[in-house]
């Protein structure tokens, strides 16, 4: 049975591994995509564990707003990607520089 201490740990646990893997990987920026979209979903799983503990709806909805914006977030993110990597045939990040307009 999972408890208040056990969730939170959980949570905070995987949030410091997406922060690991954003800083630790800055060569390849799908990595950096996924190490952001698991932190929004550890914050999600913190707001909805929360909502439950305290049986009060508002974390369960903060929740899914989290998870729209970070659905939006992926997929704009990806869009960019296929068209830097059409452009350059690689999707290295210290070449992003070179997109400054």
């Amino acid at each position: 049975m999972l408890n208040q201490t056990n969730c939170i740990s959980i949570s905070l646990l995987l949030f410091l591994v997406s922060i690991i893997g954003i800083f630790l990987n800055q060569k390849n920026i799908l990595v950096m995509l996924m190490s952001l979209e698991m932190m929004f979903l550890t914050i999600s799983f913190s707001l909805i564990f929360s909502s439950i503990y305290l049986d009060d709806i508002v974390g369960q909805i903060f929740a899914l707003l989290i998870l729209t914006i970070a659905a939006a977030e992926s997929s704009i993110g990806l869009a960019i990607l296929v068209v830097y990597y059409r452009i350059r045939n690689t999707i290295a990040v210290e070449l992003m520089s070179l997109t400054k307009g």
